[in-house]
């Protein structure tokens, strides 16, 4: 993945990143990353593994395995490139990557975003998006499960 920044970065790419579990990707997530994208050239999606998904959301999570969740993030336009990660948190990929930009969603404040203050010392901006009402994986998941 080095070379890859290194390559990005020779060519003035200005790398965007974000992460997230991607459970059960809806239409909040593709304007969510059309929008992350637009802060750069090259939007980087960091995705949770199966294990921390667990670890952050209980048990019975994730919905979807980590390939097939890749898959559709890696089929969306606005996605340049996506990387597992096992850790809970996204912090040593930041690190790794250096990004130009880091956003979350609009569940996020400026304080409790990981990673931010690593970029505000390295020269790059964090940018929060506002969430498109009406969508949340979480929300979807309990109204399939009244369905039964």
């Amino acid at each position: 993945m080095n070379g890859l920044v290194d390559i990005l970065r020779e060519n003035n790419q200005k790398i965007v990143f974000t992460n997230g579990c991607f459970d059960l990707l809806h239409p909040g997530h593709v304007d969510y990353l059309a929008k992350a994208k637009a802060f750069g050239d090259v939007l980087m999606v960091g995705l949770n593994s199966d294990a921390s998904v667990q670890t952050l959301k209980g048990e019975q999570r994730p919905i979807n395995k980590v390939m097939d969740r890749l898959k559709m993030l890696a089929a969306l336009e606005a996605v340049d490139f996506v990387i597992i990660f096992e850790e809970d948190t996204p912090l040593k990929l930041i690190q790794k990557i250096k990004p130009d930009y880091l956003v979350k969603g609009g569940d996020y404040s400026m304080d409790n975003i990981v990673g931010s203050d690593f970029i505000n010392e390295n020269g790059g901006k964090v940018e929060i998006i506002p969430f498109l009402n009406g969508y949340s994986s979480s929300e979807l998941i309990e109204k399939i499960k009244t369905l039964k």
